[in-house]
């Protein structure tokens, strides 16, 4: 039986068997060899954090938010490919005074702008859980304007006086600073209005994953 190239099979799925598969097309029998079917995707995770951050406490620096772990934070220059798509989870504690502000940004290592929450009103909150899930898909590869990426998320913690939870929605395409030529490091940091030691933030989980 002749071998098919994949690209005259209709709608196959990925296979790992080391076996030859047996195709049926028109009634037609081909004999199909492994090497020629690869995953339709690939997932994998790039890093976990295995200890607490630093706290971000009594400053008004803009401070990293991610603590020790392993794997990497960095995509290398042109690792990028169109339609990629990688996922982000943190969490951990934070405290604040009723008259505190917070800014989170999401960027890369040279000061690229992914996504960020912008400045945000924050009520009286003791350690209390917060949480912030990130999404990124690299729309086009290339130097800048030419790049692009889109990033969103959402940001949320649960103030004193409430059982919900309050945050912020994030949504941004950067297709003019972004640039998959150069190497990539994912930075989050958090920044306060006022150095009062009564504002305080710090993660306890972190991981990073390529889900496409």
């Amino acid at each position: 039986m002749p071998d098919l190239p994949i690209s005259s099979l209709p709608e196959l799925t990925a296979m790992t068997s080391n076996a030859e598969f047996v195709v049926e097309q028109s009634g037609t029998t081909y004999k199909v060899k492994k090497t020629v079917l690869s995953p339709l995707t690939t997932a994998y995770g790039l890093y976990s954090q295995t200890g607490d951050s630093a706290t971000v406490s009594a400053t008004i620096v803009e401070t990293t938010i991610i603590g020790p772990g392993v794997g990497s934070l960095t995509v290398p220059a042109n690792g990028f490919q169109i339609g990629d798509n990688f996922t982000c989870v943190l969490d951990g504690l934070i405290s604040c005074v009723g008259t505190a502000t917070l800014h989170i940004h999401v960027k890369t290592l040279t000061g690229v702008i992914l996504a960020d929450t912008g400045v945000i009103d924050m009520d009286t909150t003791t350690s209390k859980s917060w949480l912030l899930n990130l999404y990124f898909t690299i729309r086009n590869i290339g130097g800048t304007t030419v790049a692009s990426i889109s990033s969103g998320g959402l940001f949320s913690y649960i103030k004193n006086s409430g059982i919900n939870f309050e945050g912020y929605v994030l949504s941004t395409v950067n297709n003019t600073t972004f640039d998959t030529t150069i190497d990539s490091t994912l930075v989050i940091t958090a920044q306060w209005n006022t150095n009062n030691v009564g504002n305080s933030i710090f993660s306890r989980n972190f991981t990073l994953t390529k889900i496409f």
